[in-house]
C-alpha cells in the first residue's frame, strides 16, 4: 500500500513560473504606460525596486497590518514614487496589474509531464497563498484544472501558510489525513514549516545554493525527480 493518499501542490514558484511571469507583466505595464518617457530608463532597476517593496508589504498583509486593496496599490505607488512619478498612475496600474498577470501562462520545467504521471495515480490538490480572482484564472489560462481535485487559496481558507488554519481547512474541504498527505512547495517557511506544523510530509523544491532553516522530508532541484519515489 503506498504511503501517501493526497499530493498538495503550491502553485507559485512549484508549478507556475511566477519570476518570469511577473517579470513579463511589469515589462507589459512599464511598456504601455511609457514610463521610459517619464525618465525611468532602466527596467530591471524598476523591477528590482517593486520586488522590493512588494516583499515586505505582502508580509504585512499576512500579518493582518493591511487590506489586499492598499496592498495592491501601495506596491506600485511606492515604487511609482520612487521615481519621482506622483500623478495619479497607480490605482491605473494597479487595475491592469491584476487583470493582465494571470494571463501569462509559464509553468516550470516538467510541470505537466509530472501531473500528467501523477494524475492516475493520486488525488492532487493546490494550497496556494494568493487571491481568488488570480490564482483560479493563472490555473485555468495554464490548462491545470483538470489535475486538481481542490485548489484552496488562503483568501478562502481566512489565513495564509505557514498558520495551521489554512492546513485545517485544506483537510475539512479534502478529506485527507494529514498523515497521509505529502506538501510540494518551494518555501521554506510558507511551505515545509507549515507543513510540518500540520502533521505533513513534505518535498522542498529547493533553488541551488538555497539553505532553509527547515528540515524537509525530501528535498529535491528539479520537479521530475518526485517520479522518482512517487
Amino acid at each position: 500500500m503506498q504511503k501517501y493518499r493526497h499530493i498538495f501542490f503550491d502553485l507559485d514558484r512549484t508549478l507556475y513560473d511566477f519570476d518570469r511571469n511577473n517579470r513579463e507583466t511589469i515589462y507589459q505595464l512599464y511598456c504601455d504606460f511609457g514610463l521610459a518617457e517619464m525618465g525611468v530608463a532602466d527596467f530591471d532597476t524598476f523591477h528590482k525596486t517593486y520586488k522590493s517593496i512588494n516583499l515586505p508589504l505582502w508580509e504585512r498583509y499576512k500579518k493582518q497590518e493591511i487590506t489586499k486593496k492598499y496592498l495592491n496599490v501601495a506596491r506600485f505607488s511606492d515604487t511609482l514614487k520612487a521615481f519621482g512619478i506622483n500623478h495619479g498612475l497607480a490605482e491605473k496600474f494597479a487595475s491592469e496589474y491584476i487583470r493582465l498577470s494571470p494571463m501569462q501562462v509559464h509553468l516550470l520545467p516538467g510541470t505537466k509531464e509530472l501531473l500528467d504521471y501523477l494524475f492516475p495515480k493520486y488525488p492532487l490538490h493546490i494550497i496556494t497563498n494568493g487571491f481568488d480572482e488570480i490564482q483560479f484564472l493563472k490555473i485555468s489560462r495554464c490548462g491545470l484544472e483538470k489535475y486538481f481535485q481542490h485548489v484552496i487559496v488562503s483568501e478562502d481558507a481566512g489565513a495564509q501558510k505557514p498558520d495551521p488554519r489554512i492546513f485545517d481547512y485544506a483537510f475539512e474541504k479534502t478529506g485527507a489525513l494529514p498523515k497521509e498527505s505529502l506538501l510540494v512547495g518551494d518555501d521554506p517557511q510558507s511551505d515545509i514549516f507549515g507543513a510540518q506544523q500540520a502533521g505533513m510530509d513534505q518535498v522542498w523544491l529547493a533553488q541551488p545554493g538555497e539553505t532553509s532553516a527547515y528540515e524537509p522530508t525530501y528535498q529535491i532541484g528539479q520537479l521530475k525527480e518526485l517520479m522518482d519515489f512517487l
